[in-house]
C-alpha cells in the first residue's frame, strides 16, 4: 500500500537556501557543520561527528526491528578552491578543489577565506580578460595556469595582497548565485549535493512531525569529503545497507530530467546492489513517483568511496535529477520532495530484510 507521506514542501526548500548560503568547499565544512548541528538539534535527533568532520545522525527503530543499520548518505562539500600563490601583480593562482572544468568558473565571483578567519571578495578571469586588450583572449585555453582570481581590494602587488593577510593554503567559495523560482525551479550552484541534504533534513522532519519510526535503525551521514573522493570512506560497522543520496546527471543517452528521482544501476565503480535497486524502482512506482533508472560512466558516489573503504555493505544510489552538473546547475522542487518521499518509503518498508 502506497504510504505516500505528506513532507513539508516549504521546509525542504528553506533548509536547501540555507545550505546553498553557507560556502562548504571540501576541507572547509565547519561553518555548513554548524548549520547541521543546530537543525539536528531543533529536530530532536542525535549527532555525532568523526574525527575528519562527518556527521553521523542516529534515528532508532520501532520494536522488533531486524538486525542491521540503513544508512542514507548524502555530502555537504562542494566545488571549491585553494590559493596556490599569489603573483607580482596581486592577483591569485588557484588550484581546483573537486573536478570541474576550468571555463565553468569563470566570470564567477568568490570568497577568499583567510586562516585568520578574513574574508574577501574576488572574480575569477582568464590571464587575458579582454577583448579590447588581448588578441588571443577568445582562444586562450581554460587552465589553471591562464587563470587568476582578482581580489577586490587595493592591492596592484604580491607584498599588498599579502598584507590582506592572503596566503597559499586560503580556501576560495564560488557565489552559489541561487535563485529559486515560483514555478518550482532552482538554479544555483552545489545543488550536487545540498539538494539531497536538504531531502534527508526533509525526511527527519517528517518523522519528528509524525512521531513515527522507521522498521530498522537509520544513520544520517553528512559527508564533507565527497567532492575529492572519500567522503563516506568510513561508516560504523552496524550499517548493513546504504543508499547513497547524490544528484542525478542529465543528458547524452540518459533518462532522468530535472523532475525526476534518478535510480543509478552502475556508475564508474561497478553496478550497484541488484536487490536495493530493485527494491527502490518497486517502491518508487508503489508512490507513483517519477523517476529514471540510468547509467553513469563518469560519476562516483559516497557509496563508492564505502565499498572502496572495505565496508561489507549493500548499496545502492538515488538523487534529485540535476542538469549541468558541475557547472550552473538546475533542477526542480518535485525532484528534491520525490527523492524525500523515496527515501521514506525505503525506511518505513516493511519488507523482508535482505540476506
Amino acid at each position: 500500500m502506497a504510504l505516500q507521506p505528506k513532507l513539508d514542501r516549504a521546509y525542504i526548500m528553506d533548509m536547501l537556501g540555507s545550505l546553498l548560503s553557507t560556502p562548504s568547499p571540501s576541507g572547509f565544512c565547519m561553518d555548513i557543520m554548524k548549520l547541521v548541528r543546530a537543525e539536528t538539534a531543533k529536530l530532536g535527533f542525535e549527532l555525532e561527528m568523526t574525527p575528519k568532520g562527518n556527521a553521523i545522525i542516529s534515528v532508532p527503530g520501532g520494536e522488533g526491528k531486524a538486525e542491521g543499520t540503513i544508512a542514507l548518505t548524502a555530502h555537504v562539500d562542494t566545488l571549491g578552491a585553494m590559493v596556490r600563490s599569489v603573483k607580482p601583480s596581486g592577483a591569485l593562482r588557484f588550484t581546483p578543489v573537486g573536478g570541474y572544468a576550468m571555463q565553468t568558473v569563470e566570470g564567477e565571483y568568490c570568497l577568499i577565506h583567510t586562516r585568520d578567519g578574513r574574508t574577501y571578495e574576488g572574480t575569477v578571469l582568464s590571464t587575458q580578460p579582454s577583448v579590447h586588450v588581448y588578441t588571443e583572449m577568445r582562444d586562450l585555453k581554460r587552465e589553471e595556469a591562464n587563470m587568476e582570481i582578482r581580489i577586490d581590494e587595493a592591492t596592484t602587488s604580491k607584498e599588498e595582497t599579502e598584507k590582506l593577510g592572503i596566503a597559499p593554503g586560503d580556501f576560495i567559495s564560488w557565489d552559489p548565485r541561487t535563485r529559486m523560482v515560483p514555478n518550482g525551479w532552482i538554479k544555483s550552484r552545489h545543488l550536487d549535493d545540498k539538494a539531497s541534504v536538504a531531502a534527508l533534513f526533509g525526511v527527519l522532519e517528517w518523522l519528528k512531525r509524525e512521531g513515527v519510526t522507521p522498521t530498522r535503525n537509520v544513520k544520517l551521514i553528512l559527508s564533507t569529503y565527497e567532492e575529492v573522493g572519500h567522503g563516506s570512506s568510513y561508516i560504523p560497522s552496524d550499517i548493513t545497507e546504504l543508499v547513497a543520496v547524490d544528484m542525478g546527471a542529465i543528458g547524452d543517452d540518459l533518462s532522468t530530467t530535472e523532475r525526476d528521482v534518478s535510480i543509478c544501476a552502475k556508475d564508474s565503480s561497478g553496478p550497484y546492489d541488484y536487490q536495493m535497486t530493485s527494491r527502490l524502482i518497486d517502491l518508487a512506482r508503489r508512490e507513483n513517483i517519477p523517476f529514471a533508472v540510468d547509467i553513469y560512466p563518469h560519476y562516483g558516489s559516497d557509496a563508492s568511496a564505502a565499498l572502496r573503504g572495505g565496508s561489507n555493505i549493500r548499496a545502492a544510489l538515488i538523487g534529485p535529477g540535476v542538469h549541468a552538473s558541475h557547472g550552473m546547475e538546475r533542477t526542480h522542487a518535485d525532484a528534491v520532495v520525490n527523492t524525500a518521499a523515496l527515501l521514506i518509503a525505503y525506511i518505513m518498508d516493511k519488507g523482508e530484510v535482505m540476506q
